[in-house]
């Protein structure tokens, strides 16, 4: 499975991004999808998740402010973020998990890693 993630950016406090990736490489439609994010001197952390049959799951810090959706006839993930905080400034990755049937939290499980996209949001 290839991931690219993009539509990061710089964007001010209270503004919005979404973020998109594409996978390729096995049946997008039959895994689970997730966005993770790191940002310096911190370890990487969930942010949201997306079973195969569209189920959802957000970290406390982000639900009601990011929606996590999928096409899979693109074979594409997205990340919608609105209300950004400076905060949500880190590199966000987007990871596929071909094992679990349940949108997961748990980034050791994953399988497949995008290469992140920069968000920055300023003050």
């Amino acid at each position: 499975v290839q991931l690219q993630a993009s539509g990061g950016g710089l964007v001010q406090a209270g503004g919005s991004l979404r973020l998109s990736c594409a996978a390729s490489g096995r049946t997008f439609s039959s895994y689970s999808m997730g966005w993770f994010r790191q940002a310096p001197g911190k370890e990487r952390e969930f942010v949201a998740a997306i079973s195969w049959d569209g189920s959802t799951y957000y970290a406390a810090s982000v639900k009601g402010r990011f929606t996590i959706s999928r096409d899979n006839n693109k074979n594409t993930v997205y990340l919608q973020m609105n209300s950004l905080k400076p905060e949500d400034t880190a590199v966000y990755y987007c990871a596929a998990d071909l094992h679990s049937d349940y949108a997961n939290p748990v980034v050791s499980e994953y399988d497949y890693w995008g290469q992140g996209t920069q968000v920055t949001v300023s003050s």
